[in-house]
């Protein structure tokens, strides 16, 4: 009798450990994947609406140090850096994420809202029309759009070949040269576009001032005369540089030595 009572007890207890050790495995399953990018991702977004943007910073920061990256990322971990009054890197991740999304609306305007709040005022050399309008063009699409619109012009300009070479009819043929020549001109444009992108990609010869005032020095050392001062967030152009010193260019054309530390490159 007693075995028989044992054995009932065991199989009416049996659902419940079973339910227990699920909730217990459930509950600590998000523990083993808290690296997780989708589970950074959700964690950062509740922290900053929350208002929490130092946790919000971190677990995006967590997100890029798996080496992922996105435009949706930088512009996020910039918005949490602007919330905590760090322009310096906000402007930076703004800036990224515009290379990354160059026609994107929301970015740019955040980017010169945060711009606004350097103390830097600099006054542009002005620029050939036609300079503007290439840089334009160029920057209203990525690398990689312009790399697919160039495979397709060559496509394209085959094709026209094709038909300037098999085609019967006069008229055909010089439809389809003058279309093939068309479209070879496409094609090498947007293959300079492409490459272009891909060496500011690469090269990453911009950068944004860190520290809230640097000083600029005529040569790459300490002691060197001081030519002027920048500010936190203020773009500028790298050059060449020595033993932990960057030359750098301002958008007026003033140029001068900074120690590398000072600045980080877009």
């Amino acid at each position: 009798m007693n075995r028989i009572f044992t054995l009932l007890t065991i199989l009416l207890l049996a659902p419940a450990l079973c339910a227990a050790q699920t909730d217990t495995t459930e509950a600590t399953a998000p523990t083993a994947t808290s690296d997780a990018p989708e589970v950074l991702w959700e964690v950062a977004g509740a922290a900053y609406n929350a208002g929490d943007y130092a946790k919000a910073i971190d677990s995006y920061t967590r997100i890029l140090n798996q080496d992922l990256h996105s435009a949706d990322l930088y512009y996020n971990l910039a918005g949490a850096y602007f919330k905590q009054d760090n322009l310096g890197k906000a402007i930076l991740y703004y800036n990224r994420a515009l290379r990354l999304k160059p026609n994107d609306e929301d970015i740019r305007h955040n980017l010169e809202y945060a711009e606004q709040s350097t103390k830097d005022s600099i006054n542009k050399i002005p620029e050939f029309f036609l300079k503007s309008l290439i840089r334009n063009i160029r920057g209203a699409l990525s690398c990689t759009a312009w790399t697919v619109i160039s495979l397709i012009m060559l496509i394209v300009a085959l094709t026209f070949g094709l038909c300037f070479t098999l085609a019967n009819r006069l008229s055909l043929r010089k439809m389809g040269f003058y279309l093939m020549a068309l479209s070879a001109l496409l094609f090498i444009g947007s293959t300079l576009f492409a490459w272009s992108e891909r060496n500011m990609l690469i090269n990453r010869n911009e950068a944004i001032i860190m520290n809230s005032a640097v000083s600029i020095k005529s040569s790459p050392d300490k002691s060197a005369t001081e030519l002027f001062v920048l500010h936190e967030g203020t773009k500028v152009s790298i050059g060449k540089s020595i033993e932990g010193w960057v030359e750098v260019r301002i958008a007026d054309g003033r140029k001068g030595w900074i120690e590398q530390e000072r600045v980080e490159r877009i």
